[in-house]
């Protein structure tokens, strides 16, 4: 990567951050028309009141993905590497459980004197900055089931995905000489062979549940449309499948659904108990940073064609004018 391309991404990240401080309706005049999702786009609705923190998630998608164990320095005393303990989003971790904890900490999924687990991994955004980004297309969106992938082989290890992702999921992997990006690709190896992504198969409660994003949303609509205490009979592994469900009641869920708008939307969903900020989910606005940074780019190429035209005839006619400026002043050839 030359310096002259490092300078232009770096402009174009000054332009797209200053976008960000345009008023929102400026901003959508600029913004190029937002992707829409793929009718046969799979995804994952992630239920926070579900969660009881086991990990089987990670463990499984460690496994699946051939992802060794990681321990933080500060916890090897007492770990001396018998067990993952990762504390966020790595090279060597896809998937993550975090917890939120207020004052007492004694009910679970409650905002004050409460706890609430929360999974962070790829959202898998209908149109994703990762893949705007990438230079040489080593980021990639299927264009029907929706799941954005990465191909190491391409990849120059510019890390601009890293960067330009407002969820901060794609990391770079600094433990091996040959670094390379990891993030979720919602086991798309395992999906070729008819599985689904790890973590929802081996979830014991349903908290992570994998299917068409149309179903998810439906199954959204039920959750929430019921009132809480009401018994339900939770859908566990993938949406429509025959496995026996948690038969559990509907907790009392904050409003909203996080990943339905963020960012343009995406493909992973979350139900809380607990404010999703709190949860430590990033506020991200309903524009996307893709649709908006590749609008103001075309806007701004657009505007310069016209300058750029000019400049290249007056520098033509400035280059004519010079030649026939040093024949006048030349002096006259001697003959014999």
């Amino acid at each position: 990567m030359t310096e002259v391309d490092r300078r232009d991404f770096l402009r174009g990240a000054g332009f797209a951050t200053a976008a960000a401080a345009v008023p929102t309706e400026a901003s959508a005049a600029i913004a190029r028309p937002p992707k829409q999702i793929s009718p046969q786009a799979v995804g994952m609705l992630y239920d926070s009141t579900l969660c009881i923190g086991c990990k089987a998630c990670v463990a499984a998608c460690k496994e699946a993905n051939k992802m060794p164990a990681e321990v933080p320095a500060t916890l090897t005393g007492w770990n001396e590497n018998t067990w993952d303990s990762a504390e966020d989003l790595s090279g060597r971790t896809l998937n993550v459980i975090k917890v939120y904890r207020n004052g007492t900490a004694e009910q679970k999924d409650h905002e004050i004197n409460g706890f609430a687990f929360v999974k962070r991994h790829c959202l898998h955004c209908v149109d994703p900055s990762c893949v705007s980004v990438c230079p040489v297309g080593a980021m990639q969106k299927d264009a029907a089931t929706g799941i954005v992938s990465y191909d190491p082989d391409v990849c120059i290890g510019c890390r601009y995905c890293v960067y330009g992702c407002p969820f901060g999921v794609p990391q770079f992997d600094f433990s091996s000489a040959l670094g390379k990006i990891a993030k979720c690709e919602f086991c798309r190896h395992l999906q070729k062979d008819g599985k689904i992504p790890a973590c929802c198969d081996v979830c014991p409660t349903g908290a992570s549940l994998f299917g068409p994003v149309k179903e998810l949303e439906r199954e959204i609509e039920r959750r929430t449309a019921a009132a809480p205490g009401t018994p339900y009979q939770f859908p566990r592994g993938k949406i429509g499948e025959n496995r026996p469900p948690n038969a559990a009641t509907i907790p009392t869920y904050v409003k909203g659904v996080y990943g339905e708008h963020e960012a343009g939307g995406t493909q992973v969903r979350y139900l809380a108990g607990v404010p999703f900020p709190k949860l430590g989910l990033p506020t991200v606005g309903r524009q996307s940073p893709a649709s908006l940074s590749e609008g103001m780019q075309h806007t701004i190429y657009q505007w310069l064609i016209a300058p750029l035209v000019a400049f290249v005839g007056f520098a033509f006619l400035a280059r004519r004018n010079l030649a026939l400026h040093h024949d006048d002043d030349a002096p006259p050839s001697k003959e014999g």
